[in-house]
C-alpha cells in the first residue's frame, strides 16, 4: 500500500527537513549540462531528498540530500523537480 500523498510540490518549496521522493522531473526545463548533471548524480523518479538549507534571500541554491550525498541545487533546477512530501514519522 502506497502511504504517500498524493500531492506533490517542487524540490524549490519543500520545506526543510521534510522527507519526499522524487515525482517527476521536468526534463525540458532544463539546459543539457544541468539534466545530465542530475542524472549523474542519481536524480530519477523514486528517488528519496531532503531539503537540508536554502540561502538566506531566498535567491542562492538549495542544499539537498539524495542518498548519502549532499549537493547544491539552483533554484530554477529544483523548481524542475516535483517531488512527493512523505509523511512525518510517528514517534
Amino acid at each position: 500500500m502506497d502511504t504517500r500523498p498524493d500531492r506533490s510540490v517542487s524540490l524549490e518549496t519543500l520545506p526543510r527537513k521534510q522527507h519526499a521522493v522524487v515525482a517527476a522531473i521536468e526534463w525540458a526545463r532544463l539546459a543539457g549540462p544541468e539534466a545530465r548533471r542530475l542524472r549523474e548524480l542519481g536524480f530519477d523518479e523514486g528517488v528519496d531528498v531532503e531539503v537540508l538549507h536554502r540561502a538566506t534571500l531566498g535567491q542562492g541554491p538549495i542544499a539537498c540530500r539524495i542518498g548519502r550525498m549532499t549537493v547544491a541545487l539552483r533554484r530554477a533546477v529544483a523548481g524542475a523537480i516535483q517531488v512527493s512530501p512523505m509523511p512525518a514519522a510517528a514517534e
